[in-house]
């Protein structure tokens, strides 16, 4: 028999049961998980008014990087940055290591939110059809289909998404597939394989891809938030490249666990990744007609508003025009509506890491030579776009982050590395003030796929192929590293007697994310699936001391936090809560 309100069922174990008071959106009366199942489905609505406001509140469960951890970028929780909040933020415990199975870091280490996007999803799934929509869409095939269609699709990606959102975190969770379970129902599940997730997830993703709509869209004004086709195969890429990694493959922090990786190691996957992205590669961003690509402006990918002239974005979550980016996270030390909090502090661990303006790393010997005195010179400019940095231009000044400067004063708690943010933000260089810019956080882009294709193709091969170079070297022609000799882009060893082995392009590839994805929450996990945290966190994680005289300015680095790294933290506690309440619930290795 059916239940009256959605309301009734549950998946108590995973506290999916919202209240009265739960979250509503500014069109609902009456909060979406309390709506009749004669409401949400209705038999006379024919453009779906109700159902489709729910699955946008469905949709507003994706994260916003943009100061999404407790107003902090996640990046701020791994070696290259750090929150001006220091020791009282969410992202210096997770960097620390400062929580547990019951002292949770709750903006972070998600849970019962994903599960309750799962049961609406599932919800959704139950009875959409009967809606009789008269409102039609285009598919990826070119076919005119009912609208509930694409809606069934996009509800089942964003299931996938939260899915892979759960496994990079804690391994392997418990499937609950398409059922809405009741209350008088058994609900302790164990939890499924690392295996069995990803091939869940990946199977979702096929099934789903043709049922969506294709970039460039045709309606792209009442569009743009939706999930496309390209953005289901740009996440199923990501599955596989993380399935391939180190961390679930061959290098497992506890072997035989198959709750947090494979059985045995399988070069293979990387195969499977390499040839999911260089399908993509292949049917969109090559020839003529290529509807993706890179776009000619590193900076234009991440403010301008989206268009079908705008090749680089796959998909974004959606946000308004506002300043929250620029207020919280420019430098300090200004006034009036030039102030900023300052909120993330690169580290100089990040700034090493962009390259000389040849392509070469700071350390090689190359056309340029790494001044220490003038360690801004003739860099990979893609630093002047990420980071602010003593002597930048920003909102008509000169930033001074010396000791005593006036972005950096004595005695007051400025940058706790010199540095200041600067990706994302407007173009505000020359600007007396601060103006609302398009804060769009991109999930899913172009660069990003080159860069799995890459690391995919790299480690399934001996040595690096053509392609492999291609990849890197489109990012670095867009950045504005110089093609030096070869049109190498810097792609060459000190000696530059012969082509790069596989460990010295996965040098390569590994930095390569690092600066191209800054803060745009790769570089935690990355370090996780790459198994390379230990090693990491080895080293002092390092800002700049900087001084200044009358006739001179002195760069020297220094530590700012040392890290002591447990393997236990490759992943995350399951919450006690659920383990204390399901007898099936098997916890995670050392939580």
């Amino acid at each position: 028999m059916k239940q009256n309100k959605y309301g009734t069922w549950a998946v108590g174990a995973f506290m999916l049961l919202l209240s009265a008071a739960a979250c509503t959106d500014s069109y609902e009366s009456t909060p979406v998980d309390m709506f009749t199942e004669d409401y949400l489905f209705s038999k006379t609505d024919s453009n779906g008014t109700v159902v489709r406001k729910y699955l946008n509140r469905i949709y507003y469960y994706m994260r916003n990087g943009h100061n999404g951890v407790n107003g902090d970028y996640l990046d701020a929780a791994s070696d290259d940055a750090l929150s001006v909040i220091s020791s009282e933020s969410d992202v210096y415990k997770l960097a620390i290591g400062r929580y547990s199975a019951s002292n949770l870091i709750n903006s972070d280490m998600i849970w019962s939110d994903p599960y309750l996007v799962i049961r609406r999803v599932n919800i959704l799934l139950s009875g959409i059809d009967v809606v009789p929509f008269n409102t039609t869409y285009t598919d990826a095939l070119g076919n005119t289909r009912r609208l509930n269609d694409s809606m069934k699709a996009e509800a089942r990606f964003l299931r996938a998404y939260f899915y892979f959102e759960l496994v990079k975190r804690y391994g392997g969770v418990p499937i609950i597939g398409d059922k809405v379970y009741e209350l008088n129902e058994n609900i302790e599940l164990p939890r499924s394989t690392f295996e069995q997730c990803i091939k869940y997830i990946v199977s979702e993703l096929d099934d789903i891809k043709d049922d969506l709509r294709s970039l460039p869209l045709p309606d792209a004004a009442a569009s743009a938030h939706v999930v496309n086709t390209q953005a289901a195969q740009a996440l199923k890429i990501r599955v596989l490249l993380y399935a391939a990694s180190p961390l679930f493959n061959e290098k497992p922090i506890e072997s035989g666990n198959e709750l947090i990786g494979y059985a045995s190691y399988d070069r293979e996957r990387w195969k499977i990744a390499a040839d999911a992205a260089r399908n993509f590669i292949n049917t969109y961003g090559t020839g003529d007609g290529a509807i993706m690509g890179l776009d000619d402006n590193f900076k234009n990918v991440f403010t301008n508003w989206y268009s079908n002239e705008h090749k680089e974005v796959i998909f974004f979550r959606e946000n308004a025009m506002d300043k929250t980016v620029e207020t919280a996270n420019g430098p300090l030390g200004l006034s009036g509506a030039k102030q900023g909090n300052g909120r993330t502090n690169p580290t100089q661990n990040l700034v090493d890491a962009f390259l000389m303006k040849d392509g070469h790393f700071i350390n090689d010997k190359g056309k340029y030579e790494y001044n220490e005195q003038l360690p801004y010179a003739q860099r990979d400019p893609r630093l002047e776009y990420t980071i602010i940095h003593n002597g930048s231009s920003w909102v008509n000044s000169t930033m001074e982050t010396w000791q005593g400067g006036a972005n950096n004063p004595l005695g007051s708690s400025y940058s706790l590395t010199s540095y200041y943010m600067r990706k994302f933000m407007g173009d505000f260089e020359a600007a007396n003030e601060y103006q609302d810019t398009q804060h769009n956080w991109v999930m899913f882009r172009y660069a990003e796929i080159l860069l799995n294709f890459a690391e995919a193709e790299n480690e399934y091969l001996p040595t690096p192929s053509q392609a492999v170079y291609d990849a890197i070297i489109a990012l670095r022609r867009r950045a504005g590293i110089e093609p030096g000799e070869k049109n190498l882009y810097g792609l060459t060893t000190n000696e530059q007697t012969h082509n790069l082995t596989q460990a010295e392009m996965r040098k390569v590839i590994q930095n390569e994310r690092r600066i191209e994805l800054a803060f745009e929450e790769h570089r935690y996990w990355d370090i996780r699936r790459w198994r390379l945290a230990e090693q990491v966190y080895a080293q002092p994680i390092q800002g700049m001391y900087i001084t200044k005289s009358q006739t001179s300015t002195t760069y020297v680095p220094q530590s700012v936090l040392n890290v002591q790294w447990d393997n236990k933290r490759y992943f995350y506690p399951i919450p006690y809560s659920e383990v204390i309440k399901n007898k099936n619930m098997v916890q995670n290795p050392n939580w």
